[in-house]
């Protein structure tokens, strides 16, 4: 509350990123919807954008409108955000992270041999 006394808004936006299992149950909405009861604020649903190594999986759709549904019937404004640049890894900065790397090891290559002399 006191973040909302300097805000730029008078409401607060939750940015929640859907896991499967993890916390995309019905409870999980219920718990939310309880926890921010007398928070003036709005709740973007985001799909997870999976990426190699990782052990989480997206919700499925038909999970995240219902997890939708029940924050709206508890009277939370609740969007769900569209996914994109997930079939090529670059939701949520995960493309910039490649690039990065990538660039890091085409330095690392370069400064290696010249170290070596």
């Amino acid at each position: 509350l006191r973040y909302l006394e300097r805000a730029p808004r008078d409401f607060v936006t939750f940015e929640y990123v859907m896991l499967a299992g993890v916390n995309d149950e019905a409870h999980h909405a219920r718990e939310l919807a309880e926890l921010v009861r007398s928070v003036p604020c709005k709740f973007n649903l985001i799909p997870f954008n999976p990426f190699p190594g990782t052990e989480f999986h997206t919700s499925s759709r038909a999970r995240i409108a219902a997890f939708r549904q029940l924050l709206s019937d508890a009277g939370l404004v609740t969007t769900i955000r569209k996914t994109r640049g997930d079939e090529i890894d670059a939701a949520c900065g995960q493309l910039a992270g490649q690039v990065l790397d990538r660039t890091k090891r085409r330095l690392a290559t370069r400064i290696a041999p010249a170290v070596a002399h």
